[in-house]
């Protein structure tokens, strides 16, 4: 957690002093070779998105592709989208645009979902098969992207469904007679035959706003429907927002306070995209100008680096442990150095209370997806067990990832998903140890030295001379000369040639060389 050291003085804009205390900025550090997004509440880094050229995301891009394999007994199949890996498509996602698309017309496809009618994925499509699909998942680890043919387009406040009659309203926005009055101006503006998603954001939409974006997002439409008709397969049709514009789109809800950029030239393109879909939200947007680096400034490059440690300290004393594999992710709640103050059951429960908040911000901040199992520490009372889920479940409502939760188990196991929709922060920002593949362990010393004993030992009777050379990391030199000079001394009896250890500072721990002299 980053608080601002007593309500600190930060920056000047426009002549006037800006005191941070409790609000919700974006910042964006923008470079050539990166862009970097952090979402900043109550000067807590709550959400940390970064957007590479080389490792550019693919979600909510439009391809026209070629079927290259149909799964039978998967019920999905494999689409060339032009990337490296082929994209996979379940047979749910399978709908098709009508052939005599024209500019201007309705979309909808006739069929439901293709399982619910019994219909198999080979009864759909076929090897060669051109098909129009959208990025719903991008590339994770060894999957390719995920595929969608229900084509969806963002704006602001609405999002656009070409292929459904559907009104519907963001289930954020509880209120009801607020929601019917939305469906309602959405159905007297929209053209027929075609559906709308209302956004969050559009609770405080005037009607010009929404009629604004639906005009842009039909012409949108209307534009991707001609490059269909000319594309050739695989090729990308609608490539999204990039992440600058998208934090306009995506994150400057009603409750962020200002904006900050550090790019002048991104500072220029995001008001010129304002202009046009949020005018009012011109005057939050500011150019960061001050010789201190933005991150460096709001603490935020200390808080990324924490991001990536397996353990979170909690401000009791307490701390988790987050582990993530391909298939899964476990958290593990310690009680630490928390001692506390009365009894163990007050201090077990005080240290869960604290630690389902954090591992909910740390969900978040840390983009973890699919499965999660929870082990929070063993509590006795039913009623406390109770009040950890309440605690977990209000947590994480401030998670825009859609999420299901299960009741504790008897053992204070949570088992819960998380929608996954791209890498997490450690995937995008780690690669594997070159030292341990991965592992996360590599061999003990003690370890090591015992496999060269036995190696020598095998090789008694094959050599003549008088002497054999170990090259040896100075680690294992170490270990050798001293704590296993003994041992030493006695293979050197054993195998009837001096030991000599030489230390290779170039040399990997676990590597070593044996070197037999005639």
């Amino acid at each position: 957690m980053m608080p601002y050291p007593q309500q600190r003085l930060h920056k000047e804009y426009s002549n006037s002093i800006v005191w941070i205390g409790m609000s919700t900025d974006i910042l964006i550090n923008s470079r050539s070779y990166e862009v970097r997004l952090a979402l900043v509440e109550n000067g807590n880094l709550s959400e940390f998105h970064m957007q590479r050229p080389t490792e550019k995301g693919l979600m909510g891009n439009i391809y026209k592709g070629k079927v290259v394999r149909v799964l039978p007994g998967m019920q999905a199949a494999f689409v060339d989208i032009g990337l490296e890996r082929t994209g996979f498509l379940y047979v749910d996602d399978v709908s098709f645009l009508p052939e005599n698309l024209e500019v201007g017309c309705p979309a909808r496809n006739a069929s439901t979902n293709p399982r619910t009618q019994g219909i198999r994925i080979e009864d759909l499509l076929s090897e060669g098969q051109n098909i129009i699909v959208q990025v719903t998942k991008d590339p994770i680890g060894t999957k390719g992207a995920r595929l969608t043919c229900h084509i969806t387009l963002p704006c602001r406040n609405l999002v656009f469904i070409p292929q459904t009659d559907h009104i519907g309203v963001s289930r954020k926005i509880d209120d009801e007679t607020l929601r019917e009055e939305l469906k309602k101006q959405i159905e007297e503006i929209r053209p027929e035959g075609v559906g709308f998603i209302v956004r969050t954001v559009a609770e405080h939409a005037t009607r010009e706003e929404l009629e604004a974006d639906m005009e842009f997002l039909l012409i949108l439409w209307d534009e991707i429907i001609v490059k269909i008709s000319h594309a050739k397969s695989p090729e990308l049709i609608h490539e999204d927002l990039d992440i600058t514009l998208r934090s306009v789109r995506d994150f400057f809800t009603i409750d962020v306070d200002r904006l900050i950029i550090d790019d002048e030239k991104d500072y220029k393109k995001l008001l010129g995209f304002v202009k046009t879909f949020a005018p009012q939200l011109h005057n939050k947007i500011s150019l960061y100008t001050d010789p201190i680096p933005l991150f460096d400034a709001y603490n935020i490059e200390v808080e990324i680096a924490k991001a990536i440690e397996k353990k979170v300290w909690l401000r009791s004393g307490g701390y988790i442990i987050i582990e993530s594999t391909e298939a899964l992710s476990v958290i593990d709640v310690n009680t630490g150095r928390f001692v506390g103050k009365n009894n163990l059951n007050d201090t077990i429960f005080k240290t869960n209370i604290e630690a389902a908040k954090e591992i909910a911000d740390q969900l978040r901040l840390r983009n973890i997806g699919g499965i999660i199992i929870i082990d929070f520490i063993d509590m006795e009372s039913a009623e406390h067990r109770e009040q950890l889920y309440e605690t977990f479940q209000e947590a994480v409502k401030k998670d825009k990832s859609r999420i299901n939760i299960l009741k504790l188990s008897e053992f204070g196991l949570v088992q819960m998903t998380r929608k996954r929709s791209s890498e997490n922060l450690y995937q995008l920002m780690c690669e594997s140890c070159h030292y341990c593949s991965g592992e996360g362990m590599i061999k003990s010393r003690r370890t090591i030295c015992y496999d060269i004993f036995r190696k020598l030992s095998r090789h008694t009777n094959k050599n003549h001379g008088t002497t054999v050379t170990l090259r040896v990391h100075p680690r294992i030199a170490d270990i050798l000369e001293n704590e296993e000079e003994l041992t030493l001394g006695t293979v050197e009896k054993d195998i009837g040639r001096r030991i000599i250890v030489a230390s290779s500072k170039d040399l990997h721990i676990e590597k070593y060389e044996i070197i037999w002299q005639q």
